[in-house]
């Protein structure tokens, strides 16, 4: 009986080694784009759809990037946001050694553009 040839590096029993998957979280972009600026702005919608949470959660959900979700709140910020589900949750390749910077998971991506600019006071004939 023969034993099997040495697999080519790079190679598992499945084949090619997959890349490792994450995500990006666009609550927070998506909402602003619908003019959605404070996260108290989901509490009401939510509870109206029978998804009923305090509002540091709804904080959390839309300033963090969730490790766990269920699907009925999802399907509730798909239609109070008016969205697919491509435009909340984003597919990145994982970091390979480097820690994240941010927990939301947004790197810097922030909201951009649709976030009012900080206003600079200074003094006459400065």
């Amino acid at each position: 009986m023969s034993r099997p040839s040495a697999q080519e590096p790079g190679q598992g029993r499945e084949g090619p080694m997959a890349c490792k998957l994450d995500y990006r979280w666009n609550l927070r972009q998506v909402m602003a784009s619908r003019g959605m600026f404070q996260t108290t702005d989901l509490a009401g919608p939510l509870a109206e759809r029978g998804i009923r949470l305090s509002s540091s959660q709804v904080y959390r959900l839309a300033t963090e990037r969730p490790e766990r979700l269920s699907l009925m709140a999802l399907m509730a910020l798909l239609d109070i946001l008016d969205c697919e589900i491509a435009d909340l949750i984003e597919p990145v390749a994982a970091a390979s050694s480097r820690r994240k910077a941010a927990a939301g998971g947004g790197g810097g991506a922030g909201v951009g553009d649709l976030r009012p600019a900080r206003a600079r006071i200074s003094r006459a004939g400065e």
